[in-house]
C-alpha cells in the first residue's frame, strides 16, 4: 500500500489514545483503497492505505452522531482548474449546469464519456482570489483513482480558452469534518467567524486557516450531519490534524473533543444518509439515470456536453435496465456487498437474479437493522417492491424504499 501523509499521525493518536483509555485496545486498522472497480488494474502496492478503524467503532461512528468526526480522506483527489474562462470551460464539459456559478459556490455533476457512461462524480468548488494573492480557481473533488484521468480528459478538451488544468493531489492533504459539533472544532483550530459563517448551508466553498496554515473549507453534508472536506497543503497537513483532533475539554476531565474516524464509520454515517459513492455504488460503467443521484447531478435545461445525446434519449425515451435502490431488510441478517438480489416468487421463494447489493451495514439509528443499496432492474426498482437476498448463510426479504435516505424514513 502507498502511505499517506499523515501515517504517523494515526499510529501517534493510537497509542496516545490507549495509555489515556488505560487498557483499551487501541490501534490503527489500516485497508487498501481500491473499492469495486476502483483496483482494476492496480497492483496492491500501488493504491492507497487508508483507516479503516481504530478498534472504537461505536465511538468513531458517535461522533458523526452527536459531536466531531475527524477523517483522513486519502480516498479523494484534487483537480485544480485555473483561468479566466475556467467556469464556462467546466460547464461545457460536465452534467451539472454551472452557468453563473460565482466564487464560493458549490455544484455536483457527473464527467462522462462520448457513450454516456460515468467517468468521475465530481464536486466543483469554485474559490476567488485569496489574501494571500492565490489566484482565482475551481478545485474538482473526485475520488482519488479518477484525478489523473479527469485532469487529462478536461485538459484534452482545452483550446484557446483562458484554462489551465491539473491534477493536484500530490499537492494537497485532504481532510474531512463530520458531526454537529464540526463548527467549533474547525474555530478552536484557527478558522475565523466569517469563513464559518460562509459554510452554514451546504455546497459552499471558502478559503480558510487552519492552524495558520492556508486551506480551502467545501460544505458537503455526505453522513447525515454536517460536513466540511478540508483541501490542505501538504506540508502543513500534520500540524493541521493535530489541531483538530488535539482538542480537549480540560473541564471534563480530559475529554477528546473530535474522534478520529476510519472507512467503517463513515460507511455507516453516508449509507444511513443515503449517499452513494463512485466505484462502490455505480461505477464507469453506469449511466446517470442509473445512478440514484441523477437529480443533483445532472441539468437538462443546459447546452451541450460529451455524453449529453445518450442523457437525453434516455430521459425522453424510456427507462433505464437498472437503477440504484436502497433495501430495507426484515430479518435481523446482513447481506455483503456483492450478493445477489433475487424477486420473490408467488410462493414466497427466491425466483429469478435482478440486481446486487453494493453496500450494506447495520443502521445504529433504525434499532440496528440491516439496510443496503442494491443495483436491480427497473422493473423492480418502484417502492415497497418486496426483493430477496442470501444474508449470513439464511435469505432474508427486502424492501425497496422511496429514495436513497434511510435517516427519517422508518416504516
Amino acid at each position: 500500500m502507498a502511505r499517506g501523509p499523515l501515517h504517523d499521525e494515526h499510529e501517534r493518536y493510537a497509542r496516545v489514545e490507549a495509555m489515556r483509555l488505560g487498557g483499551v485496545a487501541v490501534a490503527v486498522e489500516w485497508m487498501p483503497y481500491g473499492i469495486g472497480d476502483a483496483a482494476a488494474g492496480a497492483s496492491a502496492g500501488a493504491l492507497p492505505e487508508i483507516v479503516a478503524g481504530y478498534g472504537l467503532l461505536e465511538l468513531e461512528y458517535a461522533a458523526f452522531r452527536r459531536g466531531a468526526a475527524v477523517m483522513d480522506r486519502g480516498t479523494r483527489g484534487t483537480v485544480a482548474v485555473r483561468g479566466a474562462d475556467r467556469i464556462e470551460f467546466l460547464n461545457r464539459m460536465l452534467t451539472q449546469d454551472l452557468k453563473g456559478m460565482g466564487p464560493g459556490e458549490v455544484r455536483c455533476g457527473f464527467l462522462l464519456s462520448r457513450k454516456g457512461r460515468i467517468e468521475a462524480d465530481v464536486t466543483v468548488a469554485d474559490l476567488p482570489t485569496g489574501a494571500a494573492g492565490e489566484p482565482p480557481v475551481a478545485f474538482l473533488d473526485v475520488d482519488v483513482h479518477d484525478a489523473a484521468r479527469t485532469a487529462s480528459a478536461l485538459g484534452a478538451m482545452v483550446f484557446s480558452e483562458d484554462v489551465e488544468v491539473r491534477d493536484e493531489s500530490g499537492a494537497w492533504a485532504r481532510i474531512a469534518v463530520h458531526g454537529p459539533e464540526g463548527a467549533s472544532l474547525l474555530s478552536n483550530a484557527g478558522a475565523d467567524d466569517a469563513a464559518l459563517e460562509s459554510l452554514n448551508t451546504e455546497l459552499r466553498a471558502v478559503r480558510a486557516t487552519i492552524a495558520g496554515a492556508p486551506a480551502v473549507l467545501v460544505r458537503r453534508d455526505q453522513c447525515g450531519s454536517p460536513g466540511v472536506e478540508l483541501f490542505v497543503p501538504l506540508a502543513h497537513a500534520a500540524r493541521a490534524w493535530d489541531a483538530l483532533v488535539g482538542q480537549h475539554d480540560a473541564a471534563e476531565g480530559g475529554r477528546r473533543r473530535a474522534r478520529p474516524a476510519g472507512w467503517h464509520a463513515y460507511n455507516i454515517a453516508r449509507i444511513e444518509a443515503g449517499t452513494p459513492l463512485h466505484h462502490v455504488d455505480f461505477g464507469p460503467d453506469s449511466l446517470p439515470h442509473e445512478s440514484g443521484v441523477l437529480a443533483g447531478r445532472v441539468s437538462f435545461r443546459k447546452g451541450c456536453y460529451p455524453g449529453q445525446e445518450v442523457v437525453a434519449r434516455m430521459e425522453s425515451l424510456g427507462k433505464p435496465k437498472q437503477r440504484l435502490v436502497a433495501l430495507r431488510i426484515a430479518e435481523d441478517a446482513l447481506p455483503t456487498a456483492g450478493s445477489p438480489v433475487f424477486e420473490r416468487g408467488a410462493d414466497g421463494e427466491p425466483g429469478s437474479p435482478v440486481g446486487v447489493v453494493t453496500s450494506s451495514t447495520l443502521s445504529p439509528m433504525l434499532g440496528a437493522s440491516s439496510v443496503a443499496f442494491a443495483m436491480v432492474r427497473t422493473a423492480h426498482a418502484a417502492p415497497g417492491t418486496v426483493l430477496m437476498v442470501p444474508a449470513e448463510g439464511g435469505r432474508a426479504t427486502a424492501t425497496v424504499q422511496d429514495g436513497l435516505r434511510f435517516l427519517g424514513n422508518r416504516p
